[in-house]
């Protein structure tokens, strides 16, 4: 793991984020961070909620002044004593959040995006959503998302949850990348719901094959029962004290993600632990 993109806008969650990833570069001497920071800039055919854009020319001014107060934060960022020993960089972007994030990591070769994540309870998270939600979701590379201060040496325990059917062989070398990045012991766990209910022998059985088919090592497996997906994978995290959970995501649109809603998205939002999340049809 060499390139680590941590989308920054001075918020104490977005450094926990870079606290967190450039801890993680130090295990790697050819690692570096780049930190982004991206400015919604809105343009002449952006709709508001009128339906009418006025355009004010003295935009141009005020994002001026606010490019070159971001830049300013971001070099006395840069030469923060305790990043001093890493290869750090920033850069400062107009536009979406989510497409720019997106097309650093497709032309810069990002191999890992850590993020801030606040999470969301209620209306908010039902309706509204998040950019960390969204790269959840959508990401093009693997993204770990951070809600508070978490020392990257005691990434001991990760839970990876799956149901062995849809994990590919891509998908699971990126999740023992992960493992051997931090060193620590994997804790696969297939949750068992009423509505897929699946005896522990069967659990077990297909564990055994797709185990010996990726070459695992260093790990436990559970069958954990539990009333529905999201609640048992945290309810097992909890129990065994992990301190990371892994999973596949895949992409969920329009009125089907609306009722049915995002498994990673729900576990982002309520994990009291980092989340690291890829999609399982990422090629």
């Amino acid at each position: 793991m060499e390139k680590i993109l941590v989308p920054y806008d001075f918020s104490e969650i977005a450094s926990h984020a870079l606290k967190f990833a450039v801890d993680l570069c130090r295990k790697n001497a050819s690692c570096g961070v780049t930190v982004i920071n991206v400015i919604e800039q809105p343009t002449p055919d952006t709709i508001k909620t009128m339906g009418v854009y006025d355009y004010d020319p003295m935009e141009n001014i005020y994002m001026s002044k606010l490019i070159q107060s971001i830049k300013g934060k971001m070099e006395n960022l840069m030469q923060t004593a305790e990043f001093k020993d890493i290869k750090l960089e920033y850069k400062i972007v107009l536009g979406n959040p989510f497409n720019e994030i997106s097309e650093e990591i497709k032309t810069q070769g990002i191999e890992l995006v850590v993020m801030g994540t606040s999470g969301a309870t209620g209306a908010e998270e039902f309706f509204v959503g998040s950019n960390a939600e969204r790269m959840v979701r959508y990401s093009k590379c693997p993204v770990i998302t951070v809600a508070k201060p978490y020392d990257v040496d005691k990434v001991n325990k990760i839970v990876f949850a799956s149901n062995f059917s849809d994990a590919s062989g891509s998908f699971v070398n990126h999740v023992k990348n992960l493992q051997d990045a931090f060193d620590a012991k994997l804790y696969i766990v297939k949750i068992n719901t009423p509505s897929s209910f699946t005896t522990t022998r069967h659990d077990t059985e297909v564990f055994k094959t797709f185990a010996e088919e990726h070459q695992l090592t260093n790990y436990e497996f559970q069958s954990y029962n539990f009333n529905n997906e999201e609640d048992g994978i945290i309810a097992y995290a909890e129990d065994i004290e992990a301190d990371m959970i892994a999973l596949g995501t895949r992409q969920r649109k329009g009125i089907g993600h609306f009722f049915s809603g995002s498994i990673a998205e729900d576990i982002v939002n309520h994990a009291k632990v980092p989340v690291w999340t890829f999609g399982l049809d990422v090629k």
